[in-house]
């Protein structure tokens, strides 16, 4: 086991920057459609070939998916943003790449059981989910409709909250098909970020609390995204396996690269591997909305990141060269398309092994 630990978590090689942006093949075109039915693109040998070959405890997939500008990727056609949001996840789930997918909208306002139980009903019987908790319980601040922070909220971190909100309604409703639940801390306020054991202590208090995930859900973890880069430190990953969660590696920047996380995942190997590829680098801490407006309609890949893509694609060779799981979503934001970027990362993950 010291082997594998040590062929994963070494020193990454510097990579080549590119010097012209990658030009995608063009994605076959759409069928007009305006049915309430959403289908799946026919896959080509090329893409089946590839999925063929990517190791069984690998799950890649996207952040949401009502995206238009994805016909000929992942629909066979136009379809509205409403229609795919309410009836996109079957097609999405017949995607030969696409084993998981993240329910990003959780965090915005908390899905019930039987919302949960709609999803589980239109995926395959392996396909898992990654869920964001809701931020009723992940943010420290209580905000408005522009995000703009009013005061403390008194539920944060709330065991309660947690488990009746989030972790006991998606057992209930997703059952066996969780892969990972997501406890993605918003930014920290300064003066509880300054007592740093307290702010610990209090995260670890609540996952203690939260049920065994196992006799329901054999492949799922309880996992906490940071967006603190502070908190990447021994004392936080020793109570991560103290409570047996996990680290999920964010990659989006407010945080390091993924260089500089490894030592999180170190510190808690053996275990499964859950990632978020958020953001691209390039706009800074709060460029979501600049990342929207550059990116939409998300049909092709504006900035490429090899760097980023070879890099983790090492991380997931190793971990599930080990036999461990891994969990691993990406946003349009990472480099304008999210299933053009996992294709591109399956490859690598391919090549990876193949060495």
């Amino acid at each position: 086991m010291a082997d594998v630990q040590d062929s994963l978590f070494s020193d990454l090689p510097e990579l080549p920057r590119p010097t012209e942006k990658a030009v995608d093949a063009p994605a076959p075109s759409p069928k007009k459609s305006r049915g309430a039915t959403v289908k799946p693109v026919t896959p080509d040998a090329a893409l089946l070939a590839l999925a063929a070959e990517l190791p069984s405890p690998l799950r890649l997939g996207t952040s949401s998916w009502s995206y238009p500008g994805w016909a000929g990727l992942v629909w066979d056609g136009d379809y509205a943003e409403s229609v795919l949001s309410k009836s996109g996840l079957s097609a999405l789930a017949q995607h030969p790449l696409l084993r998981t997918v993240s329910l990003d909208r959780n965090f915005y306002r908390a899905l019930t059981a039987s919302q949960y139980a709609r999803y589980a009903a239109m995926v395959p019987d392996d396909f898992r989910f990654v869920v964001k908790a809701p931020s009723l319980v992940t943010d420290a601040t209580v905000r408005d409709e522009s995000g703009r922070g009013t005061q403390a909220n008194p539920v944060f971190l709330s065991h309660e909250i947690a488990l009746q909100e989030f972790v006991q309604p998606a057992l209930d409703g997703l059952g066996h098909r969780i892969g990972a639940l997501v406890f993605q801390l918003s930014p920290i306020p300064a003066h509880l970020l300054a007592d740093q054991p307290m702010l610990i202590a209090r995260i670890g208090a609540m996952l203690a609390a939260m049920p065994d995930l196992k006799p329901t859900a054999p492949d799922a973890v309880l996992a906490v995204e940071v967006r603190d880069p502070q908190l990447l430190c021994p004392a936080f990953a020793d109570m991560l396996r103290s409570v047996g969660a996990t680290f999920c590696m964010g990659l989006h920047a407010k945080m390091p690269p993924i260089e500089d996380q490894l030592p999180m995942l170190r510190a808690l190997w053996p275990g499964p591997l859950v990632c978020r590829w958020n953001l691209h680098r390039r706009h800074g801490r709060f460029g979501y909305e600049d990342a929207e407006k550059l990116y939409g309609p998300f049909d092709k890949v504006l900035d490429p990141d090899p760097e980023t893509r070879a890099a983790l694609a090492r991380v997931i060779a190793g971990t599930t060269g080990a036999g461990q799981n891994a969990f691993v979503t990406v946003s349009n934001n990472a480099e304008g398309c999210a299933p053009l970027t996992i294709a591109s990362l399956a490859q690598d993950i391919v090549d990876r092994m193949s060495r």
